[in-house]
């Protein structure tokens, strides 16, 4: 196996969960792709790890998803097809609707002003044509939305969706959104959060999610 460059020895942490936290990263940057097997012998040597917390480290990964074991074949990265990419946006956009919902109950005028942060990052990025910097940006964004619910569960549920949204756009980089349609979809959102307007937020939410959607089956949208 070639040797994984986002990979580096594991330092001071619990190493199942330091090993788990940077096998994630690299199926998340596509250093690890979908369908790549993972060879205990060369990520242990790689890693400067044992068999025990590697061989733990990627069980969580299979716990969550992102990963399956095959009988007498070893642990793969899994793939996503276009019914994964519609559960996967199904799935985000009903959670984070309910993340909208409890942010309105609490502050939602300072979740604007976090979101408003990331989405600055986002437009910096839209107007240097960077793709990597937005869509990091943007992800971080709908992070601090979850984050800002307050609801542990909610964060558990965020934390694997997000890998696998990761996942779908490494997988398909040729597909990128507009950028300055992503900057814009994602302003009228903060915009509608700011107003407290639920009805308008989570339409444009639903509609948000359906556009990725579109784009990553058909290639046909605009923005993730």
């Amino acid at each position: 196996m070639a040797e994984v460059k986002s990979l580096r020895p594991v330092k001071r942490e619990p190493a199942a969960i330091a090993i788990a936290s940077q096998l994630t990263q690299a199926i998340m940057d596509g250093s690890l792709p979908p369908g790549h097997q993972l060879g205990e012998a060369e990520l242990a040597a790689q890693l400067g790890v044992s068999r025990g917390p590697l061989r733990e480290a990627m069980q969580r990964l299979v716990q969550q998803g992102i990963a399956v074991s095959e009988p007498h074949r070893g642990v793969f990265v899994t793939k996503l097809d276009e019914d994964d990419v519609r559960d996967i946006y199904f799935t985000r956009s009903a959670m984070e609707a309910a993340a909208c919902r409890l942010v309105l109950q609490q502050d939602p005028q300072r979740t604007a002003d976090r979101l408003a942060k990331a989405h600055r990052a986002m437009a910096t990025a839209a107007r240097r044509g960077n793709m990597t910097q937005l869509s990091a940006a943007d992800m971080e964004l709908h992070q601090i939305l979850v984050a800002e619910s307050g609801s542990r569960r909610l964060a558990r549920i965020a934390e694997t969706l997000f890998v696998e949204t990761h996942m779908c756009l490494s997988a398909l980089t040729h597909r990128h959104p507009d950028p300055q349609a992503m900057v814009e979809e994602h302003a009228a959102l903060i915009e509608a959060l700011r107003a407290g307007d639920e009805p308008r937020l989570l339409t444009l939410l639903e509609a948000h999610m359906q556009d990725a959607v579109d784009r990553l089956t058909s290639g046909e949208s605009s923005a993730e």
